[in-house]
């Protein structure tokens, strides 16, 4: 088949979280393990990194991609959801998957995936393990797509396991509290092997202690161990000062990344790589440390993090889209430079607004629009519901109308920010 009839397969009998929401959610490990056993297990062809999280394990994953491709190892980077193509989801040394071994692979196991019941992402995950594979990948920086215990990437053996923090996010699947989500998270957990926790928190922080007491799992809090003491912002690089909490030596590391919070990321990210050097086969220097977060975004091809489409009027697109995610954006956000800030914001129908909204800076002017998805909120709807919030602006339901509203209004010193929907961003973007 070309690549355009393996679209149209896939999106024919495979239905996505990206358009339907938790419709598309298909827990359990079942029909995974049964697909990768009739590939020949390719997922054990190779060394992995396990992470998983509320937020920021996409940034996590790639900056550790763009390290362990730099230290001289052939990379593989799995990541969800895509912003412009499928084939972003899988990636070998930064390329995305060719689309002929996308059309290659559905050729050969299409048919047998839809006997299995595969959902999308069993679909992907199983086609990403053999494309590592078969692309002879050395080590493969693995993202869950949802959850942990029951995410169909659990089926890996990892070198090492990262969850990055927790916060309320898809709480009508993974549980209402902290506690019940940490656990979810922490089935990524496996006996004997060390576990990296980006941030320290009083309610995950005891379930994350108890599971690897349970496994024998050495764990490490990357927020114990070093501490980012300041940063400075050069476009296009952001430079931060990181220090080592036991004998408080410090160093400066540039990364590509601008978003604030990307600080607490490298945070994880440098502690990762001391426990890979350590506590692993993995041979990786200083310089590919630095070179890796350095380039991070350039070598993997990361976008939607903080990224700058534009710089008069300052337009600034970032995919944080939960209660934690979106504190880091407004306290960036509330940092100022700017005369007046528009707001081009969207939201996925299943996101929890009364938590979300209050969260918002009451005086900017905001874009009411939606992303060309079913899964989208109506923009009516959202702008109705912002109102309660003191949240005041106009509703424009076509994305790129949106954006073309605000850059109208905007005057060269005025910011523009669009967000609420990684979705959002990639139709804009």
């Amino acid at each position: 088949m070309t690549y355009q009839e393996a679209l149209d397969f896939l999106n024919g009998n495979f239905v996505s979280f990206q358009t339907a929401g938790r419709t598309a959610y298909k827990g359990g490990l079942e029909a995974i393990t049964g697909m990768c056993r009739a590939m020949g297990d390719p997922q054990r062809d190779y060394l992995s990194i396990h992470i998983a999280g509320t937020n920021g394990k996409g940034s996590v994953a790639h900056m550790l991609a763009s390290v362990l491709q730099a230290a001289g190892y052939r990379t593989g980077l799995y990541t969800s959801p895509h912003l412009h193509d499928f084939r972003e989801r899988i990636r070998v040394d930064g390329e995305m998957i060719p689309q002929e071994k996308v059309a290659a692979f559905l050729d050969r196991y299409g048919k047998e995936m839809t006997e299995r019941g595969l959902s999308y992402f069993e679909m992907t995950t199983a086609m990403a393990f053999h494309r590592f594979s078969e692309a002879g990948v050395e080590v493969a920086v693995v993202e869950t797509g949802l959850g942990g215990r029951l995410d169909a990437t659990n089926v890996l053996q990892p070198i090492l396991s990262i969850i990055t923090n927790i916060g309320l996010d898809h709480s009508d699947i993974l549980g209402p509290t902290v506690a019940h989500i940490a656990a979810e998270k922490a089935g990524i957990i496996k006996p004997g092997i060390p576990v990296l926790v980006g941030e320290t928190d009083p309610e995950s922080a005891p379930v994350f202690t108890a599971r690897a007491a349970e496994c024998g799992s050495p764990l490490v809090f990357a927020d114990r161990t070093y501490e980012c003491t300041g940063s400075t912002l050069r476009p296009p690089l952001q430079y931060c000062t990181l220090r080592r909490i036991g004998d408080g030596a410090t160093r400066t590391i540039a990364i590509d990344l601008l978003g604030g919070y990307q600080r607490k990321n490298l945070v994880t990210v440098r502690t990762a790589v001391s426990l890979l050097r350590h506590r692993t086969q993995l041979d990786i220097s200083r310089r590919a440390m630095l070179d890796g977060c350095r380039n991070a975004m350039a070598t993997t091809g990361l976008s939607g993090r903080w990224q700058v489409l534009a710089e008069t009027p300052l337009t600034v697109a970032d995919g944080g889209h939960n209660p934690h995610g979106i504190t880091e954006i407004v306290r960036q956000l509330n940092a100022g430079g700017y005369e007046r800030l528009y707001m081009v914001l969207g939201f996925s129908a299943d996101k929890e607004l009364d938590d979300i909204l209050p969260l918002l800076p009451g005086a900017a002017y905001y874009l009411f629009t939606q992303a060309a998805s079913p899964r989208a909120l109506p923009a009516a709807e959202l702008a109705a519901k912002a109102e309660r919030y003191g949240l005041h602006g106009e509703t424009l339901p076509e994305a790129a109308a949106a954006l073309a509203r605000a850059r109208a209004l905007a005057s060269p010193h005025d910011m523009i920010f669009i967000g609420g929907s990684f979705y959002l961003i990639g139709e804009i973007i």
